[in-house]
Protein backbone atom coordinates (compact mmCIF):
# COMPACT_ATOMS: atom_id res chain seq x y z
CA UNK A 1 0.00 0.00 0.00
CA UNK A 2 1.44 3.39 -1.07
CA UNK A 3 2.25 6.08 1.47
CA UNK A 4 -0.16 8.99 1.73
CA UNK A 5 1.56 12.37 1.62
CA UNK A 6 0.13 15.86 1.91
CA UNK A 7 2.10 18.79 0.51
CA UNK A 8 1.00 22.21 1.75
CA UNK A 9 1.78 24.93 -0.78
CA UNK A 10 2.13 24.73 -4.57
CA UNK A 11 5.11 27.01 -5.08
CA UNK A 12 8.54 25.98 -6.35
CA UNK A 13 9.33 23.73 -3.37
CA UNK A 14 5.84 22.23 -3.08
CA UNK A 15 5.48 21.41 -6.77
CA UNK A 16 8.90 19.78 -6.80
CA UNK A 17 8.17 17.80 -3.61
CA UNK A 18 4.78 16.59 -4.82
CA UNK A 19 6.18 15.50 -8.18
CA UNK A 20 9.07 13.56 -6.67
CA UNK A 21 6.87 11.88 -4.05
CA UNK A 22 4.36 10.94 -6.75
CA UNK A 23 7.09 9.49 -8.97
CA UNK A 24 8.19 7.39 -5.99
CA UNK A 25 4.74 5.82 -5.89
CA UNK A 26 3.19 7.84 -3.05
CA UNK A 27 -0.46 8.89 -2.99
CA UNK A 28 0.06 12.69 -2.99
CA UNK A 29 -2.42 15.43 -2.16
CA UNK A 30 -1.20 18.96 -2.92
CA UNK A 31 -3.13 21.69 -1.11
CA UNK A 32 -2.86 25.28 -2.39
CA UNK A 33 -4.84 28.28 -1.19
CA UNK A 34 -4.60 30.15 -4.53
CA UNK A 35 -6.51 29.39 -7.71
CA UNK A 36 -3.21 29.07 -9.59
CA UNK A 37 0.09 27.42 -8.67
CA UNK A 38 3.51 29.07 -8.59
CA UNK A 39 2.26 32.60 -8.06
CA UNK A 40 5.54 33.84 -6.62
CA UNK A 41 7.63 32.02 -9.23
CA UNK A 42 5.69 33.96 -11.87
CA UNK A 43 7.09 37.28 -10.69
CA UNK A 44 10.70 36.29 -10.03
CA UNK A 45 13.41 37.81 -12.20
CA UNK A 46 10.99 40.53 -13.37
CA UNK A 47 8.78 37.84 -14.86
CA UNK A 48 11.71 36.06 -16.55
CA UNK A 49 12.41 33.66 -13.64
CA UNK A 50 16.02 33.24 -12.58
CA UNK A 51 15.80 29.44 -12.17
CA UNK A 52 19.18 28.80 -10.56
CA UNK A 53 22.83 29.85 -10.54
CA UNK A 54 25.13 27.78 -12.70
CA UNK A 55 27.86 27.25 -10.12
CA UNK A 56 29.41 23.80 -10.06
CA UNK A 57 30.95 23.69 -6.59
CA UNK A 58 28.77 23.02 -3.58
CA UNK A 59 30.84 25.40 -1.44
CA UNK A 60 30.08 28.22 -3.89
CA UNK A 61 26.38 27.50 -3.41
CA UNK A 62 26.68 27.46 0.36
CA UNK A 63 28.71 30.69 0.43
CA UNK A 64 25.81 32.41 -1.35
CA UNK A 65 23.52 31.51 1.57
CA UNK A 66 24.48 33.86 4.45
CA UNK A 67 21.88 32.41 6.81
CA UNK A 68 22.51 28.76 7.82
CA UNK A 69 24.13 27.81 4.54
CA UNK A 70 25.84 24.69 5.93
CA UNK A 71 22.43 23.26 6.80
CA UNK A 72 21.79 22.88 3.07
CA UNK A 73 24.84 20.70 2.35
CA UNK A 74 22.78 17.52 2.23
CA UNK A 75 20.01 18.97 0.07
CA UNK A 76 22.43 20.63 -2.36
CA UNK A 77 24.60 17.52 -2.66
CA UNK A 78 21.52 15.55 -3.73
CA UNK A 79 20.29 18.14 -6.25
CA UNK A 80 22.75 20.69 -7.66
CA UNK A 81 22.19 23.48 -10.22
CA UNK A 82 23.29 21.14 -13.02
CA UNK A 83 20.45 18.84 -11.97
CA UNK A 84 17.99 21.74 -11.98
CA UNK A 85 19.06 22.69 -15.50
CA UNK A 86 18.73 19.08 -16.68
CA UNK A 87 15.32 18.80 -15.02
CA UNK A 88 13.88 21.81 -16.86
CA UNK A 89 15.44 20.92 -20.19
CA UNK A 90 13.97 17.42 -19.88
CA UNK A 91 10.62 19.11 -19.18
CA UNK A 92 10.91 21.05 -22.44
CA UNK A 93 12.28 24.32 -21.05
CA UNK A 94 15.67 25.10 -22.65
CA UNK A 95 17.77 27.51 -20.60
CA UNK A 96 20.49 30.13 -21.08
CA UNK A 97 23.21 31.42 -18.75
CA UNK A 98 23.65 35.17 -18.31
CA UNK A 99 25.96 37.48 -16.33
CA UNK A 100 26.82 36.22 -12.88
CA UNK A 101 25.96 32.62 -13.91
CA UNK A 102 22.26 33.42 -13.65
CA UNK A 103 20.16 30.81 -15.43
CA UNK A 104 16.93 31.81 -17.23
CA UNK A 105 14.54 30.03 -19.59
CA UNK A 106 15.46 30.81 -23.20
CA UNK A 107 11.95 32.15 -23.67
CA UNK A 108 12.41 34.71 -20.85
CA UNK A 109 8.98 33.61 -19.61
CA UNK A 110 8.46 32.56 -15.99
CA UNK A 111 5.18 30.93 -17.02
CA UNK A 112 7.17 28.24 -18.86
CA UNK A 113 8.92 27.34 -15.60
CA UNK A 114 5.64 27.23 -13.68
CA UNK A 115 3.97 25.14 -16.40
CA UNK A 116 6.85 22.64 -16.31
CA UNK A 117 6.69 22.30 -12.52
CA UNK A 118 2.92 21.94 -12.63
CA UNK A 119 3.13 19.30 -15.36
CA UNK A 120 5.77 17.41 -13.35
CA UNK A 121 3.48 17.36 -10.31
CA UNK A 122 0.37 16.36 -12.25
CA UNK A 123 2.13 13.74 -14.40
CA UNK A 124 3.40 12.07 -11.23
CA UNK A 125 -0.22 11.51 -10.19
CA UNK A 126 -0.37 14.15 -7.46
CA UNK A 127 -3.91 15.45 -6.88
CA UNK A 128 -4.46 19.12 -6.11
CA UNK A 129 -7.23 20.84 -4.20
CA UNK A 130 -7.78 24.48 -3.32
CA UNK A 131 -7.87 25.22 0.38
CA UNK A 132 -6.08 26.88 3.27
CA UNK A 133 -4.51 24.60 5.86
CA UNK A 134 -5.01 26.10 9.31
CA UNK A 135 -4.11 23.19 11.60
CA UNK A 136 -1.94 20.11 11.80
CA UNK A 137 -3.54 16.94 13.15
CA UNK A 138 -1.02 15.62 15.67
CA UNK A 139 -1.02 12.50 17.85
CA UNK A 140 1.60 10.42 19.65
CA UNK A 141 4.49 12.63 18.53
CA UNK A 142 3.61 12.30 14.86
CA UNK A 143 1.64 14.23 12.26
CA UNK A 144 -1.52 12.46 11.09
CA UNK A 145 -2.91 14.98 8.64
CA UNK A 146 -4.24 18.53 8.28
CA UNK A 147 -7.40 20.49 8.94
CA UNK A 148 -8.54 23.15 6.47
CA UNK A 149 -10.20 26.50 7.03
CA UNK A 150 -13.54 25.02 5.93
CA UNK A 151 -13.28 22.37 8.67
CA UNK A 152 -12.50 19.45 6.39
CA UNK A 153 -9.81 17.00 7.44
CA UNK A 154 -7.31 15.10 5.33
CA UNK A 155 -5.17 12.29 6.75
CA UNK A 156 -1.72 11.17 5.67
CA UNK A 157 1.47 9.37 6.69
CA UNK A 158 3.54 12.50 6.13
CA UNK A 159 2.99 16.24 5.68
CA UNK A 160 5.41 18.54 3.83
CA UNK A 161 5.08 22.24 4.68
CA UNK A 162 6.18 24.30 1.67
CA UNK A 163 4.17 27.47 2.20
CA UNK A 164 6.88 30.04 1.50
CA UNK A 165 7.70 33.04 3.69
CA UNK A 166 5.91 36.27 4.47
CA UNK A 167 7.12 38.38 1.55
CA UNK A 168 4.78 39.15 -1.36
CA UNK A 169 1.55 38.24 0.50
CA UNK A 170 -0.52 38.83 -2.65
CA UNK A 171 1.03 35.62 -4.00
CA UNK A 172 -0.23 33.69 -0.98
CA UNK A 173 2.95 33.95 1.11
CA UNK A 174 1.27 35.15 4.29
CA UNK A 175 3.26 33.13 6.81
CA UNK A 176 0.82 30.23 7.30
CA UNK A 177 3.70 27.77 7.52
CA UNK A 178 5.15 29.48 10.57
CA UNK A 179 1.83 29.08 12.38
CA UNK A 180 1.69 25.38 11.48
CA UNK A 181 5.30 24.87 12.60
CA UNK A 182 4.51 26.57 15.89
CA UNK A 183 1.61 24.15 16.47
CA UNK A 184 4.14 21.31 16.21
CA UNK A 185 6.38 22.98 18.81
CA UNK A 186 8.93 24.37 16.38
CA UNK A 187 10.88 27.56 17.01
CA UNK A 188 10.35 30.26 14.40
CA UNK A 189 13.24 32.72 14.35
CA UNK A 190 12.64 36.44 13.91
CA UNK A 191 11.14 37.21 10.52
CA UNK A 192 12.85 40.06 8.65
CA UNK A 193 12.87 41.28 5.07
CA UNK A 194 15.78 40.22 2.87
CA UNK A 195 16.55 41.14 -0.72
CA UNK A 196 14.51 44.26 -0.09
CA UNK A 197 14.63 47.88 -1.32
CA UNK A 198 16.20 50.48 0.98
CA UNK A 199 14.67 53.64 2.42
CA UNK A 200 17.20 56.47 2.20
CA UNK A 201 17.71 59.79 3.98
CA UNK A 202 18.66 61.88 0.98
CA UNK A 203 15.84 63.80 -0.69
CA UNK A 204 17.44 63.61 -4.11
CA UNK A 205 16.40 59.95 -4.38
CA UNK A 206 12.78 60.98 -4.91
CA UNK A 207 13.95 63.56 -7.50
CA UNK A 208 15.52 60.66 -9.40
CA UNK A 209 12.51 58.35 -9.06
CA UNK A 210 12.38 55.87 -11.94
CA UNK A 211 16.00 56.39 -13.02
CA UNK A 212 17.76 53.09 -13.64
CA UNK A 213 21.56 53.10 -13.69
CA UNK A 214 23.45 50.27 -15.37
CA UNK A 215 27.10 49.37 -14.91
CA UNK A 216 27.58 51.20 -11.65
CA UNK A 217 29.50 49.95 -8.63
CA UNK A 218 28.31 50.17 -5.05
CA UNK A 219 30.24 49.85 -1.82
CA UNK A 220 28.26 49.46 1.42
CA UNK A 221 29.88 50.71 4.62
CA UNK A 222 28.89 50.24 8.24
CA UNK A 223 28.90 53.87 9.39
CA UNK A 224 29.74 52.89 12.97
CA UNK A 225 32.89 50.88 12.23
CA UNK A 226 33.37 52.30 8.71
CA UNK A 227 34.08 48.79 7.52
CA UNK A 228 33.13 47.67 4.04
CA UNK A 229 30.42 45.01 4.25
CA UNK A 230 29.53 44.57 0.58
CA UNK A 231 30.64 45.54 -2.92
CA UNK A 232 28.89 44.84 -6.20
CA UNK A 233 28.70 45.89 -9.84
CA UNK A 234 25.54 46.05 -11.92
CA UNK A 235 22.19 47.79 -12.05
CA UNK A 236 20.28 49.89 -9.52
CA UNK A 237 17.12 51.98 -9.46
CA UNK A 238 16.12 55.19 -7.68
CA UNK A 239 12.62 55.26 -6.17
CA UNK A 240 10.40 57.72 -4.32
CA UNK A 241 11.62 56.28 -1.00
CA UNK A 242 15.26 55.48 -1.77
CA UNK A 243 17.00 52.84 -3.88
CA UNK A 244 16.27 49.40 -5.32
CA UNK A 245 17.45 47.17 -8.17
CA UNK A 246 19.61 44.02 -8.30
CA UNK A 247 22.78 45.30 -6.58
CA UNK A 248 20.75 47.02 -3.84
CA UNK A 249 18.63 43.93 -3.15
CA UNK A 250 21.76 41.81 -2.84
CA UNK A 251 23.35 44.39 -0.53
CA UNK A 252 20.33 44.32 1.78
CA UNK A 253 21.05 40.69 2.68
CA UNK A 254 24.31 41.84 4.30
CA UNK A 255 22.72 44.54 6.45
CA UNK A 256 22.23 43.15 9.94
CA UNK A 257 20.69 44.86 12.98
CA UNK A 258 19.29 47.62 10.82
CA UNK A 259 18.75 51.05 12.34
CA UNK A 260 18.59 54.56 10.83
CA UNK A 261 21.87 55.72 9.28
CA UNK A 262 23.76 52.57 10.27
CA UNK A 263 24.67 51.89 6.64
CA UNK A 264 25.92 54.03 3.77
CA UNK A 265 25.77 53.10 0.10
CA UNK A 266 28.57 54.70 -1.93
CA UNK A 267 27.80 54.71 -5.66
CA UNK A 268 30.55 54.91 -8.25
CA UNK A 269 28.76 56.23 -11.33
CA UNK A 270 31.83 55.70 -13.53
CA UNK A 271 33.57 52.53 -12.27
CA UNK A 272 35.33 52.01 -15.60
CA UNK A 273 37.36 55.18 -15.14
CA UNK A 274 39.92 56.12 -12.49
CA UNK A 275 39.66 59.53 -10.83
CA UNK A 276 42.39 60.80 -13.19
CA UNK A 277 40.75 59.33 -16.30
CA UNK A 278 37.39 60.79 -15.36
CA UNK A 279 38.95 64.19 -14.76
CA UNK A 280 40.49 64.11 -18.24
CA UNK A 281 37.15 63.04 -19.74
CA UNK A 282 35.42 65.99 -18.05
CA UNK A 283 38.15 68.36 -19.26
CA UNK A 284 37.52 67.19 -22.84
CA UNK A 285 33.76 67.69 -22.43
CA UNK A 286 34.35 71.14 -20.96
CA UNK A 287 36.61 72.13 -23.88
CA UNK A 288 33.86 71.18 -26.32
CA UNK A 289 31.29 73.15 -24.30
CA UNK A 290 33.49 76.02 -23.13
CA UNK A 291 30.86 78.74 -23.59
CA UNK A 292 27.92 76.78 -22.22
CA UNK A 293 26.43 77.02 -18.76
CA UNK A 294 27.62 74.24 -16.42
CA UNK A 295 24.17 72.64 -16.19
CA UNK A 296 24.09 72.24 -19.98
CA UNK A 297 27.56 70.70 -20.27
CA UNK A 298 27.04 67.29 -18.67
CA UNK A 299 24.57 65.65 -21.06
CA UNK A 300 27.21 63.46 -22.68
CA UNK A 301 28.42 62.28 -19.28
CA UNK A 302 25.22 61.60 -17.34
CA UNK A 303 21.55 60.68 -17.81
CA UNK A 304 19.49 63.84 -18.19
CA UNK A 305 17.53 63.24 -14.98
CA UNK A 306 20.73 62.96 -12.95
CA UNK A 307 22.31 66.22 -14.15
CA UNK A 308 20.42 68.72 -11.89
CA UNK A 309 21.10 66.58 -8.81
CA UNK A 310 24.84 66.31 -9.51
CA UNK A 311 25.03 70.03 -10.25
CA UNK A 312 23.31 70.81 -6.95
CA UNK A 313 25.58 68.50 -4.97
CA UNK A 314 28.70 69.92 -6.60
CA UNK A 315 28.00 73.40 -5.24
CA UNK A 316 28.87 74.88 -8.63
CA UNK A 317 26.38 77.48 -9.89
CA UNK A 318 24.23 75.96 -12.67
CA UNK A 319 24.69 79.16 -14.69
CA UNK A 320 28.47 79.23 -14.30
CA UNK A 321 30.28 79.19 -17.64
CA UNK A 322 32.22 76.01 -18.14
CA UNK A 323 35.41 77.90 -18.97
CA UNK A 324 35.21 79.59 -15.56
CA UNK A 325 35.07 76.39 -13.51
CA UNK A 326 38.21 75.97 -11.43
CA UNK A 327 40.37 72.89 -11.11
CA UNK A 328 39.22 72.58 -7.48
CA UNK A 329 35.55 72.67 -8.51
CA UNK A 330 36.21 70.08 -11.19
CA UNK A 331 37.85 67.88 -8.55
CA UNK A 332 34.71 68.15 -6.40
CA UNK A 333 32.61 67.06 -9.38
CA UNK A 334 34.86 64.04 -10.01
CA UNK A 335 34.61 63.02 -6.35
CA UNK A 336 30.80 63.14 -6.45
CA UNK A 337 30.64 61.05 -9.62
CA UNK A 338 32.99 58.48 -8.13
CA UNK A 339 31.38 58.51 -4.69
CA UNK A 340 27.71 59.48 -4.63
CA UNK A 341 26.59 58.66 -1.09
CA UNK A 342 23.14 57.67 0.11
CA UNK A 343 22.41 57.01 3.78
CA UNK A 344 20.11 54.11 4.64
CA UNK A 345 17.28 54.79 7.10
CA UNK A 346 15.86 51.27 6.95
CA UNK A 347 14.30 48.48 4.91
CA UNK A 348 11.01 48.68 3.07
CA UNK A 349 8.29 46.47 4.66
CA UNK A 350 8.66 42.69 4.58
CA UNK A 351 5.67 42.56 2.20
CA UNK A 352 7.91 44.19 -0.43
CA UNK A 353 10.89 41.89 0.15
CA UNK A 354 11.73 39.20 -2.38
CA UNK A 355 12.35 36.72 0.41
CA UNK A 356 11.91 36.37 4.14
CA UNK A 357 14.93 36.07 6.40
CA UNK A 358 14.11 33.89 9.38
CA UNK A 359 11.76 30.94 9.68
CA UNK A 360 11.60 27.45 11.12
CA UNK A 361 14.81 26.85 13.07
CA UNK A 362 17.29 24.66 11.21
CA UNK A 363 18.36 23.16 14.57
CA UNK A 364 15.00 21.37 14.69
CA UNK A 365 15.12 19.91 11.15
CA UNK A 366 17.21 16.93 10.03
CA UNK A 367 19.40 18.31 7.20
CA UNK A 368 19.70 14.86 5.59
CA UNK A 369 15.94 14.40 5.19
CA UNK A 370 14.18 17.74 5.90
CA UNK A 371 12.11 15.90 8.52
CA UNK A 372 11.23 17.57 11.80
CA UNK A 373 13.29 16.42 14.77
CA UNK A 374 10.26 17.08 16.98
CA UNK A 375 7.35 15.48 15.11
CA UNK A 376 7.57 12.28 13.09
CA UNK A 377 6.36 12.51 9.50
CA UNK A 378 6.50 16.33 9.36
CA UNK A 379 8.79 17.79 6.70
CA UNK A 380 9.75 21.31 5.61
CA UNK A 381 10.88 22.67 2.25
CA UNK A 382 11.73 26.07 0.79
CA UNK A 383 11.51 29.54 2.21
CA UNK A 384 9.58 28.53 5.34
CA UNK A 385 12.95 27.27 6.68
CA UNK A 386 15.39 29.74 8.25
CA UNK A 387 17.68 29.91 5.20
CA UNK A 388 18.00 32.74 2.71
CA UNK A 389 20.44 33.53 -0.06
CA UNK A 390 21.59 36.37 -2.28
CA UNK A 391 19.97 37.20 -5.61
CA UNK A 392 21.10 35.28 -8.65
CA UNK A 393 18.94 32.15 -8.64
CA UNK A 394 20.13 30.78 -5.31
CA UNK A 395 16.79 31.02 -3.48
CA UNK A 396 14.94 29.02 -6.11
CA UNK A 397 17.73 26.45 -6.03
CA UNK A 398 17.12 26.14 -2.27
CA UNK A 399 13.43 25.55 -2.98
CA UNK A 400 14.15 22.87 -5.59
CA UNK A 401 16.83 21.09 -3.54
CA UNK A 402 14.90 21.03 -0.25
CA UNK A 403 11.61 20.23 -2.02
CA UNK A 404 13.18 17.32 -3.84
CA UNK A 405 14.81 15.99 -0.66
CA UNK A 406 11.57 16.24 1.34
CA UNK A 407 9.64 14.54 -1.46
CA UNK A 408 12.12 11.68 -1.70
CA UNK A 409 12.53 11.05 2.01
CA UNK A 410 8.84 11.34 2.93
CA UNK A 411 7.88 8.79 0.27
CA UNK A 412 10.34 6.08 1.37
Amino acid sequence: MSKKIIVVGAGAAGLMASGVAGENGADVLLIERNDKVGRKVMITGKGRCNITNNCTLINDLISAVPTNGRFLYGAFSRFMPVDTIEFFEDMGVPVKVERGNRVFPESDKAVDVVDALNAFSQDSGARRIKGRVTELILADGAVKGVRLEDGSEHFADAVIIATGGRSYPLTGSTGDGYELAGQAGHTVTELKPSLVPLVCHEGFCSDLQGLSLRNIEITVLDSESYKEIYKDFGEMLFTHFGVSGPVILSASAHMKNMKPRKYEVHIDLKPGLTYEQLDKRIQRDFLENANKNFINALDALLPKKLVPVIVRLSGIRPSAKVNQITREQRGTLVNILKDLKVTVNGFRPIEEAIITSGGVSTKEIDPKTMESKLVKGLYFAGEVIDVDAYTGGYNLQIAFSTGRLAGEESSK
